[in-house]
């Protein structure tokens, strides 16, 4: 066994390998370090989703040229200097593996200059490999240019996402560390387009509003709670605001943001009961607590961490969630100092109350609109053709039909064939016995062969018309309209853009809601759908697809109204290729036949 030590170059493509898994890891250091550096301005330029060039440009501290270059080099930081500092990082980066990993994958150019200094310096990076530095004109702080990611790694660069897929990543990064600091300006422009232009905000909620829109924060509600072990700031959503889509759940702390499955279980079980099954409310929660109690050095991109006391911090934060939302109420109030009393009655008002006077009703039981002559009543002639007012011809009065009332019988179903019951099942009569079809999984098996053959065969689902109704996603969730936008369009979606968090529905496949509250719900459905990592093989992907569609379409169905609309519905369902079964192997069809009815008396 040959024990050899890795070249530099190597052992930066290995390190890269976990600090730089795509584009976003990328804009994720580089701002950072950013923000690190003092910057109260931090601009993002992006083409081609980073595959061509990362660029983030600040307004910090700047280097000096021997800072330039020694910054990237493994392990160089300005961090920490001893041991005992690993246990008071106040800062986002702190290993020095950042630029190291960036510059092993891709290659750099960086512009620096400090405001003490007359002139700043160029410094370029690629493959690891130092290839110049060269005095030149640069405003204070700096300007890191990252081009070609993966160009020398073609397999990793080979299985990037779409364009679509990974700016989504990269606004998602964006968006965690410009909630971090509010007092802080950022722009994000992609592809020469500007997506973010944030101002320096007044507060967490202005900052807030300005990432993901006014619904974000239309219902929400402050937090604030404070311990000897953690404090606790920041919003949560009311629980009517609460959606199926998962991706506006925040934690913080110390100003850095992390994931924890754990914590996310205190905020649910505060919510317990107040929101539908599914669904996921939004909250944006800051903690502060003895960066000594905390570590965040257990994952190379630090958005997992570990506190010496987890098991206090759920309690406070459920206990803290729990109070706001108690303390605060959404409904509307009921102003009792508004409400009109009630008259009082005396005791004797029973025996004084009037009787109630009943009309007389007088009828002629021998009238018949359908014959040509009336009878003669008392005094009273009738004359066989009445004379027009106007001195025409006599009035014409049509002969009597014996079919009359049958002209809408072939039209209509008999009410025997088809039975709605509880508005869930049809009962219908069958050979041997009676039918019972589950409607709600009748329209998924419908459902799935009708869009499972718009996706394969890509056509064209009827459509519904309706007023458009505007839906504000967010940027990186209507990214995901974009990307699916060929798929939505074969399944009989007519979803278009607007502006850059904004998406319009005119248009939705026949069968589904068109009232633009259920159209909302539907948008936040869809939305749950497309965001799934669909991973499979080719055939199975489209066959996911169609069944997730169906199952949504079912639950949005209208409910039947009448015989000849079951019996329509019991007509197509024996038209798919398999009727008995939905698409995850449920029932749709049972039969109960005489048998098992006589076993019944």
């Amino acid at each position: 066994m040959d024990i050899r030590i890795l070249p530099s170059n190597i052992a930066n493509l290995i390190a890269a390998g976990e600090v730089v898994q795509r584009p976003a890891s990328v804009v994720k250091e580089l701002m950072e370090n950013a923000v690190d550096a003092g910057a109260d301005q931090v601009t993002v330029v992006i083409t081609d989703a980073g595959r061509t060039l990362i660029q983030v440009i600040d307004n910090g501290c700047g280097m000096s040229p021997d800072e330039a270059v020694l910054c990237f080099e493994r392990h160089a930081t300005s961090k920490i200097a001893t041991a005992d500092d690993l246990q008071d990082i106040h800062t986002f980066g702190f290993r020095g593996e950042a630029l190291a990993s960036i510059a092993a994958v891709a290659e750099v150019t960086l512009k620096t200059r400090r405001e003490e200094d007359a002139v700043g310096c160029q410094v370029e990076f690629a493959d690891s490999k130092h290839l110049a530095t060269v005095e030149t004109a640069a405003p204070k702080g700096c300007n890191f240019a990252v081009r070609n990611l993966f160009y020398n790694v073609p397999a990793r660069r080979k299985f990037l996402k779409s364009d679509n897929v990974e700016f989504k990543h990269i606004a998602e990064e964006f968006t965690r560390v410009a909630l971090t600091r509010p007092d802080i300006g950022f722009s994000l422009i992609h592809n020469g387009k500007d997506i973010h232009v944030l101002k320096p905000a007044k507060s967490l909620k202005f900052r807030i509003q300005d990432l993901l829109g006014n619904a974000a924060v239309d219902k929400v509600v402050d937090v604030s709670a404070e311990t000897s072990i953690v404090k606790v700031d920041g919003y949560i959503c009311s629980p009517d605001a609460a959606r199926k889509t998962v991706g506006s759940q925040y934690f913080f702390v110390n100003g850095r943001y992390f994931r924890s499955p754990y914590l996310h279980k205190a905020v649910m079980k505060a919510y317990e009961n107040l929101i539908a099954d599914g669904a996921v409310p939004s909250y944006f929660l800051y903690l502060t607590v003895d960066p000594r109690s905390v570590d965040v050095n257990i994952h190379p991109t630090k958005t997992e961490i570990k506190f010496e006391e987890d098991s206090v911090i759920f309690q406070v934060i459920f206990a803290c969630v729990k109070e706001a939302l108690g303390r605060h109420s959404f409904g509307a109030e009921i102003q009792f100092d508004n409400v009109p009393e009630m008259p009082v009655f005396g005791k004797n008002y029973a025996s004084f109350r009037p009787e109630p006077i009943q009309p007389d009703v007088s009828f002629d039981p021998d009238y018949n609109p359908f014959e040509t002559e009336k009878p003669a009543r008392a005094g009273w002639d009738a004359p066989k053709d009445r004379p027009d007012p106007w001195g025409g011809a006599p009035a014409y009065r049509p002969e009597p039909r014996e079919d009359y009332g049958k002209l809408f019988e072939d039209k209509t179903v008999p009410s025997t064939a088809a039975i709605i019951f509880q508005g869930k099942y049809i009962l219908t009569p069958a050979p041997d016995g009676i039918m019972v079809v589950n409607i709600r999984r009748a329209r998924e098996r419908i459902l799935y062969e009708r869009f499972l053959a718009a996706i394969t065969r890509n056509g064209h689902v009827s459509q519904s018309a309706l007023f458009p109704v505007q839906v504000q996603v967010g940027v990186q969730n209507r990214l995901l309209f974009d990307e699916h936008a060929q798929l939505l369009s074969s399944l009989g979606f007519d979803i278009s853009a607007f502006g850059n968090d904004t998406v319009v529905v005119n248009g939705v496949p026949d069968g589904f809601s068109c009232d633009p509250g259920r159209v909302e719900t539907l948008v936040q459905d869809l939305l749950l759908i497309l965001s799934d990592d669909h991973t499979s093989l080719p055939g199975m992907l489209e066959s996911s697809l169609a069944e997730k569609f169906a199952r949504l379409g079912a639950s949005e169905g209208t409910p039947l109204t009448s015989p000849f609309e079951a019996q329509r519905l019991i007509e197509t369902l024996f038209g798919c290729e398999n009727a008995e079964y939905t698409p995850n192997g449920r029932k749709t069809v049972v039969l109960l036949d005489a048998g098992e009815l006589e076993k019944k008396f």
